[in-house]
């Protein structure tokens, strides 16, 4: 797919619909020597801390992309078009551990710009990240007990965030390009 650089004062990333009904691919590892992971996020979030632009995936450490965000610098998270679907739901629910799911799903992984995370041709979104602060969740501090029923195995996610270091999209992404104001 054709992307765009996006700056991120343009990015209008649609964080309701991204997060929750579009979901996104969580990548985790180095293109360049073939060793990297990638699973469907669907929890997350995009702003700014510490005066710097953030992306904000939480990942269970049951998952084989945990193991990955233990050992890598970067991720990348992408969006695709709708007929992408099948895909991304096959990289969400199958695990890395048991075969190349990614060469199953049909998207082509390419180099990023800025990490060693791969993004993927097909996607109409890749945002580059760079890790920059981790921590699990305490279930002491849930202020709302439904939130422990997510959690029946005791599983808690840990919070990882990321520095936004590249954007890449459809035009529909940016305020700029996009004829929004």
């Amino acid at each position: 797919m054709n992307r765009i650089e996006i700056p991120f004062d343009d990015f209008r990333p649609r964080a309701l619909e991204l997060w929750g009904s579009h979901w996104l691919l969580l990548t985790v590892g180095d293109f360049a020597k073939r060793d990297f992971n990638s699973m469907a996020v669907g929890w997350g979030s995009f702003g700014t801390m510490w005066e710097r632009p953030f992306a904000m995936v939480v990942v269970r450490p049951t998952r084989h992309t945990f193991s990955f965000l233990a050992r890598h610098d970067g991720f990348t998270l992408c969006a695709f078009p709708e007929r992408h679907r099948g895909a991304v739901e096959l990289l969400g629910t199958r695990s890395g551990r048991d075969g190349d799911k990614i060469r199953e799903s049909g998207l082509t992984p390419l180099a990023a710009r800025v990490v060693a995370a791969p993004v993927f041709d097909e996607a109409e979104l890749a945002v580059e990240c760079h890790k920059i602060y981790w921590q699990d969740l305490d279930p002491a501090h849930f202020l709302t007990p439904e939130i422990q029923e997510l959690y029946p195995k005791k599983d808690y996610h840990r919070m990882f965030f990321g520095e936004i270091v590249a954007i890449s999209g459809d035009p529909s992404y940016s305020y700029s390009f996009s004829g929004s104001e």
